[in-house]
């Protein structure tokens, strides 16, 4: 957004600096006089930076993100600098548009070499709505939304939203987020939502009603999040004949639990990576902050993507998770980890994989799956560089196992347990882009092993979403 202009006081400069700098401007008008003005090392000093437009945005905001212009000693830095700060100032979303103007300074005092620079602004407008669509896992929402940027003048934003999604479930939530130091990648964000989801492999419908605070930065190790949550939970069946496994879980709970988030991700894009990695870490504890909920859950995803010739790539993907009651309680069904479904084990029904009462499936206390993958263009690059780019085939291996730790007994003995009953399946489809943020599946697939209780999808199997394995 917005351009960079430099003047001089009776001759229309054209500029020539090394990559990196700015453009050279255009060719000066009939008339005027022109010179060569060499950016590289030519010695500048920025006495005033004036922020103008500013109407509801507070100007110490804007002062701590353009005082860096004030150390520049080249032109060619000042430029840099004065970019750069254009560039911070546009993460905040909450300005339509942002011109620099790089003027020689004026009055009898002023620096041989002196320059003033203004950051001419104008504001967004101070509320936004629209309607989209979102699309989760598997599941496709219509969502409609308020936000209201730049509340209190120093970036924080106010956003409401509504949902309602294809398979019945509906949510609403306003967030409240405030940016520290003007610097959007380390946010304080606070929660108030509801949600309520249809469950029917499991036979329940979970209704949520609650509160979160969130404060997530940028470190060496990736983006961290810290945050509190509490909901009240309400789980209800969604037929007479629900099973009993599932029934008796019916009713409230509230659950206080404070998690930590790292992800670090240096894949070259979301939808199709040719490299790089992704790894998250989640850990949750429950049940000190108050609630009727204890446990501690932890929860790891690692993907890695290497590209071969032909624009092939391959992808590795691995997963797992352990949930630990405490203090003598139970595992609530709503905390219990979930498997199988065209964005997990393919070849499976969603939640197919593992424990089930009277054909529903109440979930399990440890997880863990990989995948292998191979993705190809399209077989003779139809479209190559256009609408063919959306396109991917795919051709994979699944695996997989849910079951219930038994922590009195030598972790090895667990892991044979879960790796001697494992599942898998093959396969191969088409992956088709959805934008920048999901993409949809559609894969033939052939389970090889299961276990009688699962229930497993043999064929055609098709899938959208964010997250896939």
């Amino acid at each position: 957004m917005g351009s960079v202009h430099a003047k001089a006081p009776e001759t229309y400069p054209a500029m020539v600096a090394k990559q990196g700098s700015a453009p050279p401007t255009p060719p000066p008008p009939p008339g005027m006089k022109q010179h060569v003005l060499v950016l590289d090392n030519q010695q500048a000093k920025v006495e005033h930076v004036h922020i103008s437009g500013l109407k509801k945005t507070k100007a110490d905001l804007v002062a701590h993100l353009v005082k860096d212009v004030l150390s520049a000693t080249s032109i060619q830095e000042v430029i840099k600098k004065s970019n750069e700060a254009r560039q911070k100032m546009d993460k905040l979303a909450i300005f339509k548009s942002i011109a620099i103007i790089i003027d020689t300074s004026k009055g009898e005092r002023a620096d041989p070499h002196g320059l003033d620079v203004t950051f001419d602004v104008k504001e967004a407008k101070s509320i936004k709505g629209g309607v989209h669509t979102l699309v989760g896992n598997n599941e496709g929402s219509l969502v409609l939304g308020l936000k209201f940027p730049n509340v209190f003048g120093r970036a924080e934003k106010i956003s409401a939203e509504y949902s309602y999604g294809s398979k019945k479930s509906t949510g609403f939530h306003v967030a409240f987020t405030k940016p520290i130091r003007g610097d959007m990648q380390k946010c304080l964000t606070t929660t108030a939502f509801k949600v309520m989801t249809d469950f029917p492999p499991s036979g329940y419908k979970e209704i949520g009603r609650g509160v979160s605070v969130d404060l997530s930065f940028p470190s060496i190790f990736g983006r961290q999040s810290l945050r509190w949550e509490g909901v009240w939970r309400e789980l209800q069946c969604l037929t007479r004949t629900t099973a009993f496994a599932v029934r008796e879980e019916s009713g409230h709970t509230l659950k206080s639990s404070l998690k930590h988030i790292l992800v670090r991700d240096t894949r070259d894009e979301n939808i199709f990576p040719s490299s790089g990695y992704l790894l998250k870490l989640n850990q949750e504890l429950a049940g000190y902050t108050g609630g009727d909920i204890k446990f501690i859950k932890e929860e790891v995803e690692l993907q890695l993507n290497q590209s071969l010739f032909w624009n092939m790539v391959l992808s590795c993907s691995v997963a797992g998770g352990v949930l630990k009651p405490l203090e003598d309680t139970t595992s609530n069904i709503l905390d219990r980890y979930f498997l199988g479904g065209p964005n997990s084990v393919r070849g499976f029904s969603f939640r197919g994989i593992g424990p089930h009462s009277d054909g529903e499936a109440v979930g399990a206390e440890a997880y863990w799956a990989a995948g292998l993958h191979l993705y190809t263009p399209l077989p003779f690059n139809p479209g190559k560089g256009g609408f063919g780019e959306l396109f991917r085939t795919h051709f994979f291996v699944n695996a997989g196992n849910l079951g219930t730790i038994n922590f009195d007994e030598p972790w090895n003995t667990n892991l044979d347990r879960m790796l001697e009953t494992l599942r898998w399946s093959y396969g191969a489809g088409l992956v088709f882009r959805l934008g920048k943020i999901a993409r949809l599946e559609l894969n033939y697939c052939i389970p090889m092993r299961a276990a009688n209780t699962d229930k497993i999808n043999e064929g055609f199997q098709f899938g959208v979403g964010i997250n896939f394995l």
